[in-house]
């Protein structure tokens, strides 16, 4: 049996991070979930860099991605992800607070593959979480894992 690839969670705000990390167990998802907390620091955990540098070079199943992020934002760090040939076909879901047209237009003209807004309500917010995990974690078939030269 394949090695379950990684969720990795780009989540700087405490609250949001342990709801959906909750959410997640809830769910029942088996991929081991990386958390990182800018946007600065999921380009080195996509790349290996820094402190990721002795991670296995495995692609998440899906990078989980917030918004609005220190150091680089979330538009920033699809751009990035988009712009890189190896990394450019990882799903990405937006998973933001913004109810804004403007980000939700530059997420999708940048390349998003969904863009869920966080709902509110405790239930709800953990029913968004458990549907996105299982689908992009479980349900998914993702594209073939790309190695950097």
């Amino acid at each position: 049996m394949a090695e379950l690839r990684p969720i990795l969670l780009v989540e700087d705000n405490e609250n949001d991070l342990e709801l959906t990390m909750v959410a997640l167990e809830k769910a029942k998802i088996a991929n081991p979930i990386d958390v990182v907390r800018d946007g600065v620091e999921a380009l080195e955990f996509l790349r290996c860099e820094g402190n990721w540098s002795a991670r296995k070079d495995i692609h998440p199943a899906v990078i989980l991605l917030d918004k609005k992020l220190p150091r680089l934002d979330g538009h920033e760090v699809l751009q990035t992800v988009r712009e890189d040939d190896v990394l450019r076909h990882i799903p990405i879901v937006m998973l933001t607070s913004s109810r804004e047209e403007v980000d939700l237009i530059k997420s999708y003209d940048l390349g998003v593959n969904a863009y869920v807004v966080k709902p509110v309500k405790f239930d709800d917010f953990m029913a968004a979480v458990r549907d996105v995990g299982a689908f992009w974690g479980v349900l998914n078939q993702g594209s073939p894992q790309s190695k950097r030269s």
